[in-house]
């Protein structure tokens, strides 16, 4: 093929094998990418798209121009002036960063009558606009031939920050390099990026949230999980940090919200940014994922949750700091226990080892096999040798990300580390490029942060730390924190009284100061990072070790199993890895069960059906007065004579594509996609078009918010939607 390839078996490069594959996708199955998208033009068109795919495939052109990646997750311009439309939860830790006691806009919701109200967003909330996407395969891999482990590693590493750094030239542009096909391909992200975001309209949480987490994951849906935000640029039309002097962002395109009623089998096609998905992992990583990984996950997600939500009870101040945080855990809970469920359900394991099994058969039987089987075998052996440490692995990295003053301090002592190596060899993420986002996430960690939550989330992890055995056992860790229950206990309270780091300018001047002014700190805190900081570099160095084998051998798999599937006439597209891609389908009823139908719409009535007057389910006065009124005015659904809330569509979907737009089939947004359902929550590993379904806002829905319950009529008119 090219030098992305260090043998061709089957004589087949893998970008023939998708142009010859494509054809055959299933309506209802792919994440694509943008580019890819003329080639099953067929496909789009009969499935009932009205336009030209190739203009899908130009970034610059509208509709992809309007989608947006948004807090880590997906967003659409809907206006001139830089009016952002995502989810509530999306936009959560927004709302949450600008709520304090006598002022929670996570219950009250918030209405900014003009610009001048808008709320900045916390500093590192960001909205990012993809303006490139450049296959560089040739480029990442030029330097990787005769090179394994860590060096291989390095090697991809080294060309990625070149690209980047050249990318960033530019001020304002935040590039990436996008890992396709587990290290066949590499493309080049290049994104504006907006750092000035303001709240804008956000509903009660009663509203964004009916339901919390009884519903989550679950149909029939009654939810109006959206949020405005606009994002702002200085005045000379350049990204900026915020500053009262800022002016709208004008981007180049925006989506227009649609007027029109829709119903069971119309078209629909979503655009965003999918985080990940494991459809092509090897078949002992399925085994590994049902029988430990989740199970793992779930019970130590509901030990933290338990722990923090009875720590903050008493205390409403450490309730709103730790809000956004335990929504996330919980989200991550039933998405964990959800997607176990499905695996099960599904005999994912079993599935996937005839389907692998199937695939060796094959492979057997094609030129080079013996070579693409030792690099098959290679890699095995390296996720073999990985599971000897999980479940350190996982303790050890909550400890890190689930803190906020202990992962301050690790943070600025790494930065510190970093800062003593050219910046093109610091370790990604401490950069010079990354200092900003640093800055941002230190600022704020006082708003997200209660000393009492923080030991006691430390106690518990900690706690599951110290019964490892005694190999998974780290010695920095063991002098910080102790080797038994009672040190840990003596310990953590000695280094939350002697830390001034729960002050912001001792945070931020902590993130200037060098290594030896660093290393002759007092505080407990930062002497503890700097005790910890080695284990932390070494477990990384041996990650990466891995890691780099895992780039370099899995190729190999890809290669086979793309031809595979050729072979048989079924479509491959990249596993989602958080880069634009385009779904497409119809609204759609589902059958999950005998005896059981979904209709793909809701309505108001729903609310008024589950509503208790206590939480989850406890609907705002002014939501009930409204729907007892009746008056839904152009809102409506005809055919059901009131007013809808959510639409379901079986749209290929997973996290990241929170917020994402849903189109109808003239481009127009019908739409906004914010959860799936509970049989599809395995889809991130396993496609199954009898269960896969998206659930969305339906656009009707938040007209008749804006027009009738919490009015905004000035935004209505920004967006070109009537009054009513």
């Amino acid at each position: 093929m090219r030098a992305t390839m260090r043998r061709r078996p089957f004589a087949l490069s893998v970008s023939l094998a998708l142009s010859m594959s494509v054809g055959a996708a299933h309506a209802d199955e792919g994440m694509w990418m943008p580019s890819q998208l003329p080639d099953i033009a067929k496909q789009l068109k009969a499935a009932g798209f009205k336009g030209q795919a190739h203009d899908l495939a130009e970034l610059a052109k509208p509709p992809m121009n309007a989608v947006v990646k948004v807090g880590g997750a997906s967003g659409a311009f809907v206006s001139k002036d830089g009016l952002v439309l995502t989810n509530h939860h999306v936009a959560f830790g927004v709302i949450q960063y600008n709520s304090k006691p006598g002022r929670d806009l996570i219950r009250d919701g918030y209405i900014a009558a003009d610009h001048a109200a808008e709320l900045p967003a916390n500093p590192d909330y960001r909205v990012l606009v993809t303006t490139g996407f450049d296959r560089i395969t040739d480029r990442i891999l030029a330097g990787t031939a005769g090179k394994r482990g860590r060096a291989y590693f390095d090697a991809v590493d080294a060309a990625s920050k070149a690209a980047v750094a050249e990318c960033e030239r530019e001020p304002g542009y935040r590039c990436s390099v996008a890992d396709m096909y587990y290290g066949t391909d590499f493309y080049l992200v290049r994104q504006l990026e907006l750092r000035d975001v303001r709240l804008v309209y956000a509903p009660p949480n009663d509203i964004g949230n009916y339901g919390g987490e009884v519903d989550n994951f679950v149909w029939p849906r009654h939810a109006g999980d959206f949020t405005l935000l606009r994002a702002y640029v200085g005045k000379d039309g350049k990204p900026a940090d915020y500053s009262p002097d800022n002016v709208p962002y004008v981007p180049p395109a925006h989506l227009q919200v649609s007027t029109r009623n829709v119903k069971e089998g119309d078209f629909a096609m979503l655009a965003g940014y999918p985080g990940v998905t494991f459809r092509h992992r090897m078949a002992s990583e399925f085994a590994s994922q049902v029988e430990w990984q989740l199970p793992s996950r779930v019970a130590v997600y509901q030990r933290m949750i338990g722990v923090i939500e009875e720590t903050a009870a008493k205390d409403e101040a450490a309730r709103v700091a730790y809000a956004s945080q335990v929504r996330g855990l919980k989200n991550s809970l039933k998405r964990a226990q959800g997607e176990l469920d499905g695996l099960r359900r599904s005999d994912a394991v079993r599935v996937r080892r005839e389907d692998e099994a199937a695939m060796f058969a094959w492979l057997a039987r094609q030129p080079d096999a013996t070579a693409t089987r030792a690099d098959i075998d290679a890699a095995q052996a390296v996720l073999d040798a990985r599971s000897a440490t999980r479940e350190r692995d996982q303790l050890l990295a909550l400890v890190q990300s689930q803190t906020q003053l202990l992962r301050a301090a690790l943070t600025v002592q790494r930065l510190a580390h970093e800062r003593g190596r050219p910046d093109a060899q610091r370790e990604t993420g401490y950069q010079q490029r990354d200092e900003a986002l640093i800055t941002g996430q230190l600022k704020q960690a006082q708003r997200r942060y209660a000393p009492q939550v923080e030991k006691a989330l430390l106690t518990e992890l900690l706690t599951q730390y110290l019964a490892l055995p005694p190999a998974q056992r780290v010695p920095e860790f063991d002098a910080v924190f102790g080797t038994t229950p009672a040190q840990l206990k003596q310990n953590l309270d000695a280094l939350y009284a002697g830390t001034k780091l729960g002050d912001e300018a001792q945070r931020l001047a902590a993130m200037r100061a060098d290594q030896a002014t660093l290393a002759a700190s007092d505080d407990t805190l930062l002497k503890a990072a700097a005790t910890l900081l080695p284990a932390i570099l070494r477990i990384d160095g041996q990650s990466k070790e891995g890691a780099g084998e895992l780039l370099r051998l899995r190729p190999a798999y890809m290669r086979a199993l793309i031809a595979y599937r050729k072979s048989q006439g079924r479509a491959v597209y990249p596993d989602a890895n958080s880069t634009l891609r385009v779904s497409y389908g119809r609204i759609s009823a589902m059958d999950p069960r005998d005896g059981v139908h979904y209709r793909p719409l809701t309505t108001v009535q729903g609310i008024l059906e589950k509503h208790t007057g206590e939480e989850p389910f406890n609907a705002p006065q002014p939501l009930r007065d409204a729907i007892a009124k009746g008056d839904f005015g152009t809102t409506a659904e005809p055919s059901l004579e009131t007013q809808t809330v959510n639409l379901l569509t079986n749209l290929d979907t997973t996290g990241g594509n929170s917020g994402s737009p849903v189109l109808d089939a003239q481009g127009k947004l019908i739409g906004l996609n914010f959860d799936s359902n509970w049989e599809a929550v395995s889809a991130s590993w396993m496609y199954d078009p009898r269960f896969k379904r998206a659930i969305h806002v339906d656009m009707r829905y938040l007209r008749w918010l804006l027009a009738k319950v919490y009015p905004a009529p000035h935004l209505l008119k920004e967006m070109n939607l009537p009054a009513e």
